[in-house]
Order: structure tokens, then sequence, then C-alpha cells
């Protein structure tokens, strides 16, 4: 009967760690994914603002790369915004003005330019 019980005991010490391992991986598995969109995030609007503290006329490509999980950008007034999965993270992208609002999805590529005029073009 003591072997049983400790038996029992045991399982379900066993099945109580097997959990909090199974929460901790999906945890840090979503930090990483957290931190790889919003690192797309800040490339994007590096190039945005490269492209901007140049001259008229002058562009530059970009490639959004692909992930996992299907996300949005999308650039409007002067906020770029990422979205995936039920989330969303935004970042001012200061003295930007696009012609209109621009939505970016991952595996195209874009070239980002500053017309004649001042403004931002996303083709």
């Amino acid at each position: 009967m003591e072997f049983l019980f400790s038996l029992f005991i045991i399982l379900i010490v066993a099945a109580g760690l097997l959990v909090y391992s199974q929460n901790t991986i999906n945890s840090t598995l979503n930090i990483e994914s957290d931190l790889n969109h919003r690192l797309i995030l800040d490339n994007v609007a590096n190039t945005i603002n490269q492209v901007d503290s140049q001259g008229e006329f002058y562009s530059k490509y970009l490639k959004l790369p692909v992930t996992d999980k299907n996300y949005v950008l999308k650039l409007e007034k002067n906020k770029l915004t990422i979205e995936y999965e039920n989330k969303k993270g935004e970042m001012i992208v200061p003295f930007i003005d696009p012609y209109s609002t621009y939505k970016m999805y991952p595996g195209h590529i874009y070239e980002i330019e500053k017309t004649h005029e001042g403004k931002i073009l996303i083709k």
C-alpha cells in the first residue's frame, strides 16, 4: 500500500513538473516571436527614416521577412503598426508624410521613395 501511495505522489510531482516546463517553453517561444516582430517593425521604421533623411528621389528597397506567424505592417500618417495573432505593435515615424495609407505583407519587396514634394511613396 505504501508503495502505491509513493508511486502516486511521484506521478503527481512529475505531472506538475511537466506542466510547468511546458508553460515555460511556451512563454519563451512567445517572447521570441514578439521580439522578432518588434525587430521587423524597427527595421522598416529605420529604412523609412533613412529614405526620408536623404534628398528628393532617393529610394531604397526593402524585403519583408517571412516568419512563422503571418503579420501585416501598416503605415498611415506618422504611425507604423504591425499586427499579428491579435497582437499589435506601434512605432511613431516622425516627420513622415506618406501619400496614403500603405499595407505591407511578408515576403514582398517594396521600394520606399522620397518624392520631389518630400513625401514618402511605397511601391
